[in-house]
């Protein structure tokens, strides 16, 4: 579960451009990306991070159960843990992210909004 962190540290946040669950570079270089580790692969690489993740998203949301929160339904974010998420992520994945979703099945969804239902 994502923590909140103190108000000085608002401006140092990150969001996954995957997911969208926003964390602070430590927490991402600590424990990875808690949704989607396996494909992002951030834990410990400081490089992987700054090009899996941005600074630049509007709004927060605070989700304590996605299975039932008709606001992580609409984010999409229902199945993920709960924690804090951009509504809005501007940016795409990497280029391998996209290729691996791609040999999975996955239809890569950008989280800016763009590709809407």
């Amino acid at each position: 579960m994502a923590s909140i962190p103190s108000q000085g540290k608002y401006k140092h946040l990150r969001a996954c451009l995957l997911c969208s669950i926003v964390q602070q570079p430590t927490d991402f270089k600590k424990n990875g990306c808690p949704n989607c580790e396996e494909i992002m692969q951030m834990k410990g690489s400081t490089d992987r991070i700054s090009v899996c993740t941005t600074t630049y998203f509007d709004g927060i949301v605070a989700v304590i159960d996605p299975e039932s929160s008709w606001v992580a339904r609409w984010q999409r974010t229902s199945k993920y843990v709960r924690g804090m998420y951009a509504v809005r992520v501007k940016g795409r994945v990497p280029e391998d992210v996209e290729a691996e979703l791609e040999s999975r099945g996955i239809k890569y969804r950008p989280r800016d909004q763009t590709d809407q239902d």
